[in-house]
């Protein structure tokens, strides 16, 4: 598992980093060229201690507890909210977390407060704020062996894997022992293709943590990439022989099936997740994976079943940042079913549930410009293109003004389909090709353009690279699938 976000509304670079404590107030300071973390009191850090080694084995879960303990024993302890928001299942409560430790940021030691800054700064959209706050980090502490995962993982999360290489083996070279930057190391890897440097590193993660789930989780990922379904498979059963709830090793298991075209398979392994689920955002996670088996298959009204179930969870607590999240996926599985105006009243109501919610303003920036991406696809699709033109045109001058990569990316896919459906085919690609390049369906219309300009054998590149984009329970893959198997018979 490379990492799980419970905030798909809105893009936070999700932060797994670890920390060397300082314990201000106890009279004792640990390595001062190392990340410092302020508490007053012993026992609150023994607990949190605890809850960081389960949270760096990626067993968030079980890590809430233990930052539980140590906030109950430190009401004061920012980096105990802090973790216990990356850890919770559920939206409400990472914004719960977020409001208690924003007011501590300026009172705690000064890396403290960057990696609290700039976990705001990824919540907010601000991707380049969120970059100065990390390079000052590693500024200050250019020996530590998180400070350097931090960044690079942040540069994982932009797409700009060569960045996140240096850096994640930067944090090797300081602590050959640090499990955590193998991992994303691999994944850093795997993105860029080299597949073989990426099973060494997985392999690495192995051997120093062999009891563990996650490195084989994780190098089952990178075989299902390869399309090596069976023994993918089989390592994802590695894991879950390590640990029974370890939850993404279903959700694996279902994709590997799901590419293998044995939904009925896949939905099981669902079902599985769904009965062993300890909280809500499990239980989202396995309803979600259940669409998405749905969607691979083409069965566009079970799908909305599933996410009506999820939908449910998230209106049961009042969770408006998963609510809002819902409701644009489900969205999305009828914009893609052709279902256009049913499509624009989720996306509406989605947009509604924003802004009459308690989510912070920034939060409700972002979802107020993804609903002109949304209505301007809608617009296009129901004929009028000058309309879509205009929404395209604000979108991405918002975007751009809040410094927001992702959402610089879905303009570019805007723009890219605005010119593709004007038969502009150059002009298209163009726009394609800056667009989100682990999305399986810029790949398949940038295909699309080649194919319409007879250009076949650029065409089936492209193509193919969206067919055997292989990605974890990836609903852009399952959009596409059937439409780049088609397109290949014509090829």
């Amino acid at each position: 598992m490379q990492r799980s976000s419970i905030l798909k509304s809105f893009v936070v670079v999700a932060f797994l980093i670890t920390v060397v404590i300082l314990l201000t107030g106890c009279g004792k300071k640990e390595d001062e060229s190392k990340l410092q973390i302020t508490t007053n009191s012993e026992e609150a850090k023994a607990d949190f201690l605890e809850g960081r080694t389960l949270f760096e084995k990626l067993r968030g879960q079980e890590s809430l507890k233990y930052f539980e303990n140590a906030i109950a024993k430190d009401k004061d302890f920012a980096m105990a909210y802090y973790y216990h928001s990356l850890s919770s299942p559920t939206a409400k409560g990472f914004f719960e977390d977020l409001d208690k430790m924003m007011p501590l940021a300026d009172k705690v030691s000064e890396g403290e407060g960057l990696f609290i800054k700039s976990l705001k700064a990824g919540v907010d959209g601000d991707q380049k704020q969120q970059e100065k706050y990390l390079l000052k980090l590693v500024e200050l502490y250019p020996e530590d062996e998180r400070a350097h995962y931090q960044l690079g993982q942040f540069y994982f999360g932009l797409q700009k894997f060569d960045l996140a290489v240096d850096h994640l083996k930067k944090a090797t070279e300081i602590s050959p022992d640090f499990s955590l930057a193998y991992n994303m190391l691999g994944y850093s890897y795997r993105s860029l293709e080299k597949y073989d440097d990426a099973e060494k590193s997985f392999q690495k993660y192995i051997e120093l943590i062999p009891d563990d789930p996650n490195p084989y989780d994780s190098y089952a990922e990178l075989l299902m990439k390869e399309g090596k379904y069976d023994q993918s498979i089989e390592q994802y059963k590695k894991a879950l022989s390590q640990n029974q709830n370890f939850i993404n090793s279903y959700v694996g298991i279902a994709t590997n099936y799901n590419y293998l075209k044995k939904f009925d398979d896949a939905r099981s392994q669902c079902d599985k997740l769904y009965k062993i689920a300890r909280n809500d955002g499990e239980k989202r996670l396995a309803l979600f994976s259940k669409a998405v088996s749905y969607v691979s298959e083409g069965n566009t009204d079970a799908a909305l079943d599933e996410m009506n179930k999820e939908y449910a969870i998230a209106e049961a607590i009042n969770d408006p940042g998963n609510m809002t999240a819902d409701l644009n996926t489900i969205g999305n599985i009828l914009y893609e079913a052709g279902m256009y105006d049913e499509a624009k009243v989720n996306f509406d109501k989605a947009h509604e549930t924003s802004v009459n919610s308690n989510l912070p303003d920034e939060v409700k920036e972002n979802n107020n410009r993804l609903y002109i991406y949304n209505i301007a696809r809608v617009s296009l699709m129901k004929g009028n293109p000058d309309d879509a033109k205009t929404k395209a045109k604000e979108f991405s001058e918002k975007c751009t003004a809040a410094n927001n990569t992702f959402q610089i990316w879905l303009s570019h896919e805007l723009k890219g389909m605005i010119e593709l459906n004007q038969k502009n085919y150059k002009n298209a690609r163009d726009e394609f090709m800056q667009a989100n390049q682990q999305n399986p369906y810029t790949f398949y219309r940038i295909a699309m353009t080649y194919a319409a300009e007879n250009n076949n054998e650029e065409a089936k590149k492209y193509n193919e690279m969206s067919m055997n984009f292989n990605g974890l329970n990836n609903i852009n893959q399952s959009f596409v699938s059937k439409k780049a198997a088609d397109m290949m018979t014509t090829l």
